[in-house]
């Protein structure tokens, strides 16, 4: 992992402080405050795992809020991965909050996490080698991020507590067989760059439950998505649906939840009141459904952000346009919504109806990793979507069987209303050469 913009370590590490902007009593407090399912308890067999998992992505979504507030492209809290990905203070503190509070209220589960702590042990290993005090505070940063959200513990947490609680969800944590497994399975943030860029793009936290190899609970925290789409209930038209690039900074967000059986549901983050916190609404339940195209040409599709029309098989059928008005003109043209940053956003777009598609090609050097989809897979599958890979079979989640860190879909993943699936299926099938 190299720091961005950096030959050294201690050339970039340039840190303020770490502030504790909230005390523990009142983050406590805010933390064990409980919103109302908009289902009954006996419908959900995993009722209890859901409360928690809805507690703690929306104190995750709180850390996101801080640490953006104190964020600077060139203050050496950002990080750059193996694979060029960047990770934040967010990303580490986000997975250590989650991680204790994961293993606080169910021990026995493990967890399958993004990320893990050797950049973070590597910057404090220097500085004390080095004497290069201002290298620790990242972990001091951390540290800070995760006291002033976490719940009361009878002693207090420690940098080597913090880090263990990362490391609980990275490679190697947890060992796994070929039955199937009960885990969590967590990604930080999802779309990293789109936290960075800030009000232009989106990101999001995903947690989800695989109960005996089956999602059984998904929860998505997205705090920089603009208000007015909460309540947006996707047509085949774009009359009513607020162009996200344009979401703004000091807006709610919202959180979509997953129960298997029990549908998909939306709500509203608030916004922050005073200097208080993060705090819940604890109604305003909006059931989410997934639109009801049934012809390509009318649809909206998502791709990755790193790839293009041109290298899916549609497009040798299709070309492609961001104007709406354009489609509905010409029947050969499909919409493609402009949805940044990461894969999971795409799949909240798909489950709450503002898009009809998402489709995603495998790619030979990539491999794709499980937290990316597997919270936005439930939520789509709950809302009356579809998803498989571009033969049409379920994703095999077991396909790592030891660690369950990667699936292999063929050809690619297609995510969609339900609808349209096997139209576009038959429309993959056609060009074999792509697939």
């Amino acid at each position: 992992m190299n720091l961005l913009h950096s030959k050294s370590l201690s050339s970039t590490l340039r840190f303020k402080s770490p502030e504790r902007i909230y005390s523990r009593e009142i983050s406590s407090r805010l933390f064990s405050i409980r919103c109302c399912l908009p289902f009954p308890r006996e419908k959900a067999k995993h009722y209890r795992e859901l409360e928690v998992a809805i507690d703690v992505v929306q104190s995750a979504c709180r850390i996101c809020i801080d640490v953006k507030k104190s964020l600077s492209l060139n203050d050496g809290r950002i990080v750059e991965k193996n694979d060029q990905t960047p990770v934040t203070i967010a990303d580490f503190s986000v997975q250590a909050l989650i991680s204790l509070e994961l293993n606080r209220s169910f021990p026995s589960i493990p967890l399958v996490a993004e990320e893990d702590s050797t950049f973070l042990r590597s910057s404090l290993t220097n500085s004390i080698e080095d004497k290069d005090y201002a290298s620790s505070f990242l972990v001091d940063s951390v540290l800070a991020a995760v006291i002033g959200k976490a719940s009361i513990e009878s002693k207090p947490l420690s940098q080597e507590d913090v880090l263990n609680a990362i490391d609980r969800g990275g490679s190697g944590a947890h060992t796994f067989d070929a039955k199937p497994s009960t885990y969590w399975v967590l990604d930080p943030i999802d779309g990293t760059r789109g936290f960075l860029k800030g009000r232009k793009a989106l990101y999001v936290v995903g947690l989800a439950l695989v109960v005996e190899g089956e999602i059984a609970v998904g929860v998505l925290g997205c705090p920089n998505w603009k208000e007015e789409s909460v309540s947006v209930q996707g047509l085949c038209s774009e009359d009513k649906i607020p162009n996200i690039s344009e979401c703004h900074a000091n807006q709610a967000g919202i959180l979509m939840v997953s129960h298997v059986g029990c549908g998909t549901w939306t709500r509203r983050l608030s916004s922050m009141l005073g200097n208080m916190d993060f705090l819940v609404i604890h109604d305003g339940w909006t059931r989410c459904s997934v639109d009801p195209c049934a012809f390509v040409y009318e649809a909206r599709f998502c791709i990755p952000d790193s790839q293009t029309w041109e290298s899916l098989p549609l497009s040798t059928i299709y070309s492609s346009t961001t104007d709406m008005g354009s489609s509905i003109k010409d029947k050969t043209k499909l919409v493609l919504k402009s949805v940044c940053c990461g894969s999971l956003c795409k799949y909240l777009m798909v489950a709450m109806g503002m898009a009809s598609v998402f489709i995603l090609r495998a790619r030979m050097k990539t491999v794709i990793k499980v937290w990316d989809h597997v919270a936005g897979m439930i939520c789509v599958s709950e809302a009356g979507g579809r998803v498989t890979d571009w033969k049409g079979s379920d994703l095999e989640l077991a396909a790592d069987k030891l660690q369950r860190r990667v699936i292999f879909p063929v050809g690619g993943i297609l995510v969609t209303n339900g609808a349209l699936h096997n139209h576009i299926l038959q429309m993959i099938s056609t060009d074999s050469s792509r697939v």
